[in-house]
């Protein structure tokens, strides 16, 4: 490769990352080699040959490797939607559990409501019998005073006429 000439292809046709087509060795080999290093040409052409033998050997590869990394990308995008769909169906599954307990409950109080109502129905139909009873005793005890009042008064009476009475002279 030294001492040949630039005869690489058109500019077009190179990759834009390479700018020179001759580069030394120098620059390429690193400073602890003991070995003296002339000025070394390297051929533009055999340079983009290079490039374009080790990009199409790994590129294709690399591009599969993205495109299946993107689509791994949006199959757990996919997966993270259906998992808050089904945390929010978990959530609502345990608010229906939470509202059926509720709906229990309130059934509960409901029935111990409808036992208080009948008992308060009972009660009100005993103070009601308990006052017709005691208005009918007090009723009772009022005709046995008067009665006993009238007996009294004819007795006071009788007594009255048993008392000797003078005569009245005529």
């Amino acid at each position: 490769m030294e001492g040949m000439k630039d005869e690489g292809p058109s500019s077009q046709d190179e990759p834009p990352h390479i700018e020179d087509a001759q580069l030394s060795a120098e620059d390429h080999i690193s400073v602890e080699s003991s070995v003296p290093v002339e000025n070394v040409f390297i051929d533009k052409e055999a340079v983009y040959k290079l490039t374009e033998g080790l990009l199409s050997h790994y590129l294709p590869g690399l591009q599969n490797s993205k495109r299946t990394l993107q689509e791994l990308t949006q199959n757990q995008l996919i997966l993270l939607d259906t998992l808050d769909q089904e945390v929010t169906k978990f959530q609502e599954c345990n608010a229906l559990l939470d509202l059926n307990s509720l709906f229990t409950e309130a059934k509960v109080y409901h029935n111990k409501l409808v036992n208080i109502r009948k008992e308060m129905i009972l009660i009100h139909e005993r103070t009601t019998k308990l006052k017709k009873r005691a208005l009918k005793l007090q009723q009772h005890k009022q005709k046995e005073a008067l009665e006993r009042e009238h007996q009294r008064e004819k007795e006071l009476e009788r007594e009255r006429q048993l008392i000797a009475k003078p005569a009245k002279r005529t």
